[in-house]
């Protein structure tokens, strides 16, 4: 009965995303809305690492990134990605999956000057994936373009830009004793969603 009481409900994903997302952002210790991003080159070859979600609504999921780095060329030669919330604590996970869309500039703007003045020369000096040839070499550029930018706003660099996620297949996953987890996937149609539970 326990088990019944508390299955996935077949309703509006976006809905039941937002109420997983406030029990995480409630109960999980660090990072609640990190995220797995998978991307793949224009071959195929995949490639995965955490970011953050940093924005979310009907329209679909946001992280921001250097457009220049490896996740950064991969999504601009293959715009499609999939994600993956995984809370420990909640026992849950959920999988997104679609394709990508750059944010607007207004957008990358908003968001860059959002964050931590430290957080905003550390992106401007870093050539995000490509090889360094020491931590000092970073850190001295970091410090070049603090006193560059002493008392003036640090602009947002061109290759520094968000991507939104539109969501095709959304999955919520939660644990279940023995093994006996449950899944609940909903499908995206012109209509609007489709839902379906699957085996475990």
């Amino acid at each position: 009965m326990k088990d019944a009481e508390n299955a996935i409900p077949d309703s509006d994903p976006f809905l039941l995303f937002e109420a997983w997302f406030a029990e995480a952002q409630a109960a999980e210790p660090n990072d609640p809305n990190a995220m797995a991003l998978a991307t793949a080159t224009r071959d195929g070859a995949p490639s995965v690492r955490m970011v953050l979600l940093k924005g979310h609504d009907e329209r679909g999921f946001v992280f921001y990134t250097n457009a220049t780095s490896r996740k950064g060329g991969e999504i601009l030669s293959n715009p499609q990605a999939a994600l993956l919330f995984h809370w420990k604590s909640l026992r849950r996970q959920i999988r997104i999956e679609g394709p990508l869309a750059e944010v607007t500039p207004e957008e990358a703007d908003a968001y860059f000057h959002s964050r931590p003045r430290k957080s905003q020369i550390g992106s401007a000096a870093s050539d995000q994936s490509r090889p360094l040839d020491s931590r000092e070499t970073y850190l001295a550029r970091v410090g070049l373009l603090a006193g560059q930018y002493e008392g003036h706003t640090i602009p947002r660099p061109p290759h520094w830009t968000g991507f939104r996620l539109d969501p095709a297949r959304m999955e919520f996953w939660t644990d279940r004793p023995n093994r006996l987890h449950e899944r609940r996937q909903f499908n995206r149609t012109s209509d609007g969603w489709t839902s379906s539970l699957l085996y475990p």
